[in-house]
């Protein structure tokens, strides 16, 4: 793993997690991971290990027989991902307590509306179908300067009903309108519609390989975030100031590095070997047998397949070699 890598670490997650948890996610990115079962050592703990795999910083590779798995860093833009998504998750239990402790001050209090509505404000957990519906569709008319989304098309209904549904309107160039897509969305031919659709509404569009939540941002005031895979059942309205200005910025962070919509996706410059390996994978080989096809070592070959694996975005063996059958590259 290259010093570029740490340094974007340190960049995307300083202040965002604790400094320990850096350390440890830093250390592990340098060493391009570690065997699962040295992990608590290597890093500090057991609750050092837990806490990088539960905010999505770090995941368990498995491996063939003849060796135990591996605790690998995942890259630094979803790392930082994940931390926000854990800490939304932390988020959601702290503001549960407030709301506790907000109802039995307010039996004491001689005006207990108007700390409610103080409450109320910042942070919000909406459980009501219909209401983060009509929201959703509130905060867009709401919009002035800029309406952002990330969208993964996570949904409880076939994705075929969104087609019919009117694209974003075209706001007379007042509003800018962004919006991110998981990969998955263009290379399905309804989502590919539905994109194409917004695009010519006036929506700029780009690409990334994975998003981990959704998320709809209005201006620089308020946000709507899922605490659900689809957002339906329950989703978080925020306005707290200091909140939506972290989510603008991720979302900043994410445009940066997306490639637009229509533009090719710059190519991974693979190697011999890495060609020969992801054709192997593709066949469904494990990295021990490849190992012993090419003449090469297990831990050569999983280093070279965790590569590929980041470029592509893609969370297990078969994904990977599935993407890159779409990319021609076996």
């Amino acid at each position: 793993m290259g010093a570029e890598d740490e340094d974007a670490a340190a960049r995307l997650l300083q202040g965002v997690v604790s400094e320990e948890l850096l350390t440890a996610y830093r250390r592990l990115l340098a060493q391009d991971g570690c065997p699962s079962t040295e992990a608590a050592e290597v890093l500090g703990g057991q609750e050092t290990v837990d806490a990088l795999t539960e905010a999505g910083m770090a995941y368990v590779m498995p491996s063939g027989l003849a060796t135990s798995p591996r605790l690998v860093a995942t890259a630094p833009e979803l790392a930082l991902q994940g931390a926000l998504a854990a800490l939304t998750r932390k988020l959601v239990t702290v503001h549960q307590r407030l709301l506790d402790g907000q109802r039995r001050m307010t039996d004491a209090h001689p005006f207990p509306e108007v700390m409610q509505a103080e409450a109320d404000r910042l942070v919000r957990v909406l459980t009501d179908r219909t209401e983060i519906g009509d929201t959703s569709r509130s905060l867009l008319s709401t919009a002035r300067r800029d309406w952002l989304t990330l969208e993964n098309f996570a949904m409880e209904r076939p994705l075929e009903e969104l087609a019919g549904m009117p694209p974003l309107p075209v706001f007379d160039g007042d509003v800018r309108c962004r919006t991110i897509y998981q990969a998955s969305c263009v290379e399905h031919p309804v989502g590919n519609k539905i994109v194409q659709m917004n695009a010519e509404a006036g929506e700029e569009a780009r690409v990334v390989p994975n998003i981990g939540m959704k998320m709809k941002l209005v201006d620089a005031s308020v946000a709507l975030l899922p605490l659900t895979p689809t957002g339906l059942p329950c989703a978080l309205l925020v306005r707290s100031p200091v909140i939506v200005g972290a989510l603008r910025e991720y979302f900043e962070l994410l445009w940066e590095r997306a490639v637009p919509l229509g533009a090719e996706e710059p190519e991974m410059l693979l190697t011999p070997v890495q060609r020969d390996i992801l054709t192997l994978l593709a066949d469904g080989l494990t990295d021990a047998s490849i190992a012993r096809r090419l003449g090469s070592n297990k831990t050569r070959v999983e280093r070279h397949v965790t590569i590929i694996r980041r470029h592509l975005g893609t969370a297990n063996r078969v994904a990977t070699g599935a993407a890159a059958a779409r990319r021609g590259w076996v």
